[in-house]
């Protein structure tokens, strides 16, 4: 069986809630939906032990509040490879407007010094090339510059190491001069990579057209209710999902996308299928307040309304 890690260096303790629309300098009375244990690379791994992958979760945890990660890693079987450094893992606050989109208020959290940073390249460096695939998730925390980060993307990457790299902002952008193996920029992210506004589906092609051309094998555009477009050489191929009636919550929507790739991959599916699968997961994630797939099965009705279009061979 296909091995997998993620990767997430800015762990964050997610405190979900819901309401309508925040009304700014107003007391809002929010839906508490769960305080979790999380990050991007975690919520990763949580849904591809949900489907039946093995997998090692490493990064970054603040040594005075690991408690409920250390829990929830032995709950799931997850194998631990974190470093622990001084300090308290952040928590991030969500909050999903029924009448918007969702808000994130990200506070900051441990600081990385630079023998923490050595540490975890070197040992990252040596147990990643043992794995079919290593997920690189999320933000980064202080003390880590983009500069850092891409440099030791860049490492994986001579040790053939296949990267998914699944961020934004400055450290997406810097990631990119790394050329992971597949990367996964929603619509805004690739419109601040082109430095310009994609208004039609042609713009987005030829832009990650652009981006593939750099020598990033795998590109993979996702645009929330339009769907997501993955480019490689073999073709073009564009997911539209089923409209969701009933939205929990979109948070962990990208991670449960990027989770869905990865298996499809590891299970040598098709990019027709893999893409198919991916939005199917993506599509179940916003039904609920958390992060995983709890019945596999639940999957199979929201597959079938998966529409796929090949734009070219």
């Amino acid at each position: 069986m296909a091995k997998v890690a993620t990767i997430t260096l800015n762990t964050a303790y997610d405190l979900v809630g819901r309401l309508k629309r925040i009304e700014l300098g107003e007391v809002n009375t929010v839906e508490t939906l769960g305080l979790f244990p999380a990050g991007k690379g975690i919520n990763v791994a949580k849904v591809l032990k949900d489907l039946g992958l093995p997998v090692a979760v490493g990064g970054f945890l603040g040594e005075d509040n690991q408690g409920d990660f250390k829990q929830m890693f032995q709950s799931l079987g997850l194998e631990d490879r974190f470093h622990r450094v001084a300090g308290k893992t952040r928590i991030n606050v969500k909050i999903t407007e029924t009448e918007a989109e969702v808000t994130d208020l990200n506070f900051l959290g441990y600081e990385i010094n630079p023998t923490d940073w050595q540490n975890f390249v070197a040992d990252s460096l040596d147990y990643c090339r043992h794995f079919d695939i290593v997920a690189v998730c999320g933000s980064l925390p202080r003390g880590v510059t983009p500069e850092l980060f891409a440099d030791w993307l860049q490492g994986l990457g001579q040790a053939g190491v296949k990267v998914v790299l699944d961020s934004s902002n400055a450290a997406l952008s810097e990631g990119l001069k790394a050329n992971p193996w597949l990367v996964k920029p929603n619509l805004r992210e690739l419109e601040a990579w082109a430095g310009n506004t994609l208004a039609s589906l042609e713009e987005v092609i030829a832009a990650a057209k652009k981006l593939k051309a750099q020598g990033i094998a795998n590109v993979i555009i996702s645009m929330g209710a339009k769907g997501s477009l993955w480019l490689n050489d073999a073709s073009i191929v564009r997911a539209q999902p089923p409209q969701c009636e009933n939205v929990v919550s979109t948070v962990g929507a990208g991670d449960s996308m990027v989770a869905g790739l990865i298996y499809g991959l590891t299970h040598h599916l098709s990019q027709q299928d893999t893409l198919a699968f991916a939005s199917a997961v993506s599509a179940f994630a916003v039904s609920q307040s958390n992060v995983g797939v709890s019945d596999s099965q639940l999957l199979a009705p929201i597959l079938e309304q998966v529409k796929i279009t090949t734009i070219e061979g």
